[in-house]
């Protein structure tokens, strides 16, 4: 059963451009790329299943959330859609592009590879987990107790941006940490769908980040054979984040050639 995302659509005319983020994140991460975005088009910010405003529901393998994206797009008369997916994101929108192709104008994917990859949250949930057990009042509790398993503080802040306060003054996650962490197995695997999309494909990687490297390139090709590959300096996973105007100028570039 899909789940009813949530969304922001910010109206306009011609192909929509849909922002899919990464895992833990949320459509609010992208507010001032979505500001810029929708001057040129149609611009549809979502909250996949267990992140933002979503609801919560069990499983999170790349079947289920394209199926709940593609009901999203059905809901809102959109035929066909630019999607472009950060980390998690970018597996779900080729996993769209895999298994109906005709749904998909083009893919921008930023900081993924189509393949599996190895287990490295677990600081990163054991920092939640904390977080849940302590019911900080403010902020800045809610940074030290997540600073208990989560070293980097732009980490922490980007993880902090799922807290809400309740009607008795307590920050408490939004997210659905249950249903992520019980299904991360799923969450870690490759796309959904076989074969390889034909269509028009931006690959953008952070020269900084592991999750691009040279030896995943083969197998990135393989399955998106039409791959314009851009590196942007000094960034690393979070690279729409850390390099926003080069993540903009990319994308608008792309999105430009395909209009031309």
């Amino acid at each position: 059963m899909t789940v009813d995302l949530n969304h922001v659509d910010t109206g306009g005319e011609g192909i929509p451009l849909v922002v899919i983020h990464g895992l833990l994140g949320s459509a609010d991460n992208w507010r001032s790329h979505v500001k810029q975005w929708q001057q040129r088009c149609r611009v549809v910010a979502v909250d996949l299943r267990n992140h933002g405003r979503s609801p919560h529901a069990d499983g999170m393998s790349y079947a289920a959330m394209a199926a709940d994206l593609e009901a999203l797009l059905d809901r809102l008369g959109i035929e066909r859609a630019h999607l472009l997916g950060h980390s998690m994101g970018g597996k779900v929108a080729i996993s769209v592009a895999r298994l109906h192709p005709q749904r998909v104008a083009s893919l921008i994917i930023a900081d993924i590879a189509p393949q599996a990859y190895g287990h490295d949250h677990d600081a990163v949930f054991a920092g939640l987990r904390r977080v849940e057990q302590g019911q900080p009042g403010n902020r800045r509790e809610a940074d030290a107790l997540l600073a208990e398993h989560v070293e980097e503080r732009a980490v922490r802040l980007f993880l902090a941006t799922n807290l809400e306060r309740d009607d008795d003054g307590i920050l408490r996650l939004r997210i659905g940490l249950d249903e992520i962490e019980g299904d991360y197995d799923a969450i870690m695997q490759a796309p959904a769908g076989e074969g390889s999309y034909d269509g028009p494909v931006l690959v953008l990687r952070g020269d900084r980040s592991p999750y691009v490297t040279d030896a995943m390139l083969p197998r990135l090709h393989q399955v998106l054979p039409q791959a314009q590959l851009v590196a942007l300096e000094n960034a690393g996973h979070w690279l729409h984040a850390e390099q926003p105007e080069a993540f903009q100028t990319a994308v608008n570039d792309f999105l430009g050639s395909l209009e031309a």
